[in-house]
């Protein structure tokens, strides 16, 4: 197999039909466009404006169908007519009324392909309009006015200057920078020895932490995923740029069929896809290691020294399917489970809600976790819990059946729980000693066999 950027990924390939895919709820625009306008308004990205076009497209798909109705109806009558005649021997005028049915036949064919055509044009505008912000998300245009809502630990004061990772990884030799571009071009990291050990004991460590004290089920995803994968959970269209797309050795016709993953979520949120869940089946709490890819396309040559952007990391991913009225509780509760891991490794650390302008496309309500890298002098982002409330579920068509009534969308939640190559900088700068070693916290020793890293002899 082969990769490329997504950028030249033909935007339907066929045979996927993933614009059928409900995404927002159209009853809710159409019954309350102004709400939704004012809504999308908040993000500041101009989506409101698009909301009369969709209306337009959806009010031409419904008089179509009512009109295709009021012909079948029609021809209904006319068939039954023809019934009476044949049986009253009136054989030419049965053979007219033949005629009639024909050409009507070929009416509702004509109307059938418009109402199609409106029908793709609305979904396929659908699915580039975002989640609406939650009304207890505060307004703003950029990260500059996200609310800290909590702080953690004290950021750690040092002698003298504190190091960079970078210097920290190449004095103990943990990643080799050079070789890792060698291999696969800037953003490609090579874990070293006791740097590949602490990796693996920090996946290790989040995993178990989960599962056994947080109650997600471990699952294991592919790491290629379809396109379908990735429209359900809000990657595409819009974050089509920064896929890399997998092509099956020369055959062109695969290219934009699967995709490497972005994120574990877009798996792992996709398990139920299509499925009617029982009510009893929920909440399901799913969580899984896997590397991330991302292209980034035009990040070329921005913060790209070291591994704070990179274009494949380590994440463990939580997921949360629950019932809407307990979506935003969860949320709470994720937000606690990766704040869990940066207390156990004693990195100090700040809550954010990110306001309308910063959200992500899918996300309803999201808080970012960032972690102090004394090192860089900055917080870096290491998590980020989002409630998409019903927005992903539409888009995937999963539903769960209610002991009475209609089926339901459930509220679908996504949280880094943590991510790396961030938490593992931050690790490194916290941590430092003044003799150049790094001591690993208690709740982390068990899984790395040691409570420091120093300096090698050879140095």
């Amino acid at each position: 197999m082969s990769l490329q950027v997504g950028s030249s990924i033909p935007a339907c390939p066929a045979g996927l039909d993933f614009y059928n895919a409900p995404m927002l709820d159209i009853k809710l625009i159409r019954e309350q466009p102004d709400f939704v306008r004012q809504r999308l308004a908040t993000r500041g990205a101009g989506d409101e404006a698009r909301i009369d076009e969709l209306l337009k497209l959806d009010e031409k798909r419904r008089k179509v169908l009512a009109e295709v109705e009021s012909l079948k109806a029609q021809r209904n009558r006319v068939s039954k007519e023809i019934g009476a005649l044949m049986g009253q021997k009136k054989l030419a005028e049965a053979e007219a009324k033949k005629t009639e049915t024909r050409e009507l036949g070929d009416k509702i064919a004509e109307l059938d392909k418009q109402a199609a055509a409106a029908e793709a044009a609305r979904d396929e505008l659908l699915l580039t309009l975002p989640n609406l912000p939650h009304e207890s998300v505060p307004v703003g245009k950029s990260a500059e006015d996200n609310p800290v809502i909590r702080t953690w630990g004290e950021q750690k004061t040092f002698p003298t200057k504190p190091k960079s990772h970078i210097e920290l990884c190449e004095s103990l030799k943990l990643v080799d920078f050079a070789r890792g571009a060698k291999l696969s071009g800037s953003g490609f990291l090579l874990y070293t020895d006791r740097g590949a050990r602490l990796e693996r004991a920090l996946i290790q460590f989040l995993l178990d932490l989960h599962t056994t004290q947080h109650g997600y089920t471990e699952v294991s995803p592919p790491y290629i995923i379809s396109r379908d994968c990735m429209v359900g959970v809000g990657q595409f269209p819009k974050f089509v740029d920064q896929a890399y797309a997998v092509r099956e050795g020369e055959d062109n016709n695969t290219l934009g069929k699967f995709y490497l993953l972005p994120t574990a979520e877009a798996p792992v949120a996709n398990i139920h896809r299509g499925e009617i869940l029982p009510e009893r089946q929920l909440p399901i709490f799913y969580c899984a290691y896997s590397p991330c890819f991302r292209a980034e396309a035009g990040a070329a040559g921005v913060g790209t020294r070291g591994m704070i952007r990179v274009h494949q990391f380590d994440k463990v991913e939580l997921i949360k399917i629950v019932k809407p009225e307990n979506g935003f509780e969860e949320l709470e509760k994720m937000v606690a489970n990766a704040e869990r891991v940066l207390q156990l490794l004693e990195i100090p650390y700040r809550v954010i809600l990110l306001c309308t302008g910063d959200m992500g496309f899918a996300s309803a309500k999201t808080y970012d976790l960032e972690v102090w890298a004394p090192g860089q002098n900055q917080y870096l982002e290491v998590s980020s819990c989002s409630n998409c409330e019903d927005f992903q579920a539409r888009r995937m068509s999963l539903r769960f059946k209610p002991n009475a009534g209609e089926n339901i969308f459930p509220h679908i939640l996504n949280g880094s729980g943590t991510a790396l190559a961030r938490l593992f900088v931050a690790l490194l700068e916290t941590h430092q000693q003044p003799d150049g070693s790094v001591l690993i916290p208690a709740a982390l020793q068990p899984y790395f066999k040691s409570d420091r890293i120093t300096p090698t002899p050879h140095g």
